[in-house]
């Protein structure tokens, strides 16, 4: 089984999206890094920022691309190239307006489910044989209020919740990096 070794986070860039539910993947990664005590770098060549942390003995490979969400293709193609690492030992850390804020699921394969950022990703690569890392931030209840909501910050308590299943998926990570993807994902299916 393919060991991890690279975790992108999605989000958009720059100060004024810091905080917004569409960059759940962003938070995702900058709290591994923050843990780790790993410091990020600008990569222009890469077209994002990268991280290195070392989780459960393995060298990953962190990467926020610095394109704005639905390109974010270009990063990761990129990432995957220089670093020569094949997609299946990527995991991509995305929200999911199909969960409950603050429910965090594992899943490799499958559709896009109209997230920009993995619909550029899939665009470029052809396929969506890589894992993710699927953030819950709700829905707003209707296709129109989406694009408000996911730019929009999350409630206060919502927030928590956010940061409850990003903390879920930090805890899981050595076991589902060093290929115990069963046991992570049951794990984090089963946390209340």
């Amino acid at each position: 089984m393919d060991t991890i070794r690279l975790i992108v986070g999605l989000g958009n860039p720059g100060q004024e999206h810091a905080k917004t539910r569409h960059n759940a993947g962003f938070r995702f990664v900058e709290e591994m890094a923050a843990q780790a005590g790993a410091r990020w770098n600008v990569d222009g060549k890469l077209f994002g920022e990268t991280a290195k942390v070392s989780i459960g003995g393995h060298d990953v490979w962190l990467l926020k691309p610095a394109t704005f969400m639905n390109l974010s293709g270009k990063s990761v193609l990129a990432a995957l190239q220089f670093w020569k690492i094949d997609p299946a030992q990527m995991l991509v850390a995305h929200d999911e307006l199909d969960l409950p804020t603050g429910q965090v699921r594992l899943k490799f394969d499958g559709g896009h489910g109209g997230q920009n950022g993995l619909r550029d990703i899939m665009r470029l690569l052809g396929h969506g044989k890589f894992h993710r890392l699927r953030v819950g931030i709700g829905h707003p209840g209707h296709k129109d209020r989406v694009t408000g909501w996911v730019l929009g910050r999350p409630t206060a308590d919502e927030d928590i919740l956010i940061g409850r299943g990003v903390d879920e998926a930090l805890a899981v990570m050595p076991r589902f990096i060093d290929g115990d993807r069963n046991e992570a994902q049951k794990i984090l299916h089963t946390s209340k």
